[in-house]
């Protein structure tokens, strides 16, 4: 299920409960509606509003520590690139069609994880780019050093690529995990029970209405904004490239 579906049903839920419990108002007698009543009332709704607040302002905060772990992996991805070829060229020109070959694989993979559709990502087999990167790799290992600094950069290359092929797994992790959904529904429970309770409380008119909806409104973006940060590749908040086309364009030269 998309975000803005998933959005548009927490709007909806929110702002329908709201308009209920203004209905249910004018069904309920008055003597459930007295002090007393009101008062156990506020209290439960006080104990729910503050576990929703604790638990959507947890979860934002986790999210958004995750989409800058992300963030910073891609760019710390980008700086190995850069590295990694020009330690195969310091190596010397017989690492031409390694660079080469490195330059597709990284282009390939560029080009499927930040598609114009933003649905490459998904589509990206872990497995096949594994294999493809693995044979750069040996590529490396089979290099013959004739001095010591050509000894040196073997080494420095192939720890990179270990540092390469590290930061892409846990890209791929990131990419497969999903948002829990029972967390979610509870979460949304919890506050189509508190827009219940407003519309109890108040009485039917257009600023109350219109409070609902702005409420309704502001609920669906915060869940909206959690979605989008668990993430980091696909929808509008997907993690910019722009790292990685600077070292495409730095490579392979």
């Amino acid at each position: 299920m998309s975000v803005t579906i998933i959005t548009s049903i927490v709007f909806i839920g929110c702002f329908l409960a709201g308009l209920i419990g203004l209905m249910l108002r004018r069904l309920v007698p008055e003597r459930h509606l007295d002090d007393d009543s009101k008062a156990t009332l506020q209290l439960v709704m006080g104990l729910i509003a503050t576990l929703s607040a604790l638990v959507l302002g947890l979860l934002i905060a986790t999210a958004k520590s995750s989409y800058d772990a992300q963030k910073a992996a891609v760019q710390e991805l980008a700086a190995d690139i850069i590295q990694l070829d020009q330690q195969l060229a310091s190596f010397g020109p017989e690492t031409k069609d390694l660079r080469v070959q490195f330059l597709k694989d990284v282009s390939r993979v560029h080009a499927l994880e930040w598609s114009p559709e933003g649905s490459g990502a998904a589509a990206l087999d872990p497995m096949v780019s594994a294999r493809e990167f693995a044979a750069i790799y040996r590529g490396i290992q089979d290099l013959v050093p004739r001095t010591a600094a050509q000894h040196d950069d073997q080494a420095r290359a192939l720890q990179i690529g270990s540092d390469i092929r590290r930061t892409r797994t846990l890209a791929f992790v990131a990419i497969t995990s999903q948002f829990p959904l029972p967390v979610l529904i509870v979460l949304v429970l919890w506050v189509v029970t508190l827009f219940l309770g407003f519309g109890l409380f108040a009485r039917s008119n257009l600023t109350v209405t219109i409070s609902l909806l702005v409420g309704a409104l502001s609920i669906a973006a915060a869940i909206f904004l959690l979605l989008e940060l668990n993430s980091p590749f696909s929808g509008l908040l997907r993690i910019s490239d722009a790292p990685i086309q600077y070292a495409l364009a730095h490579i392979g030269q």
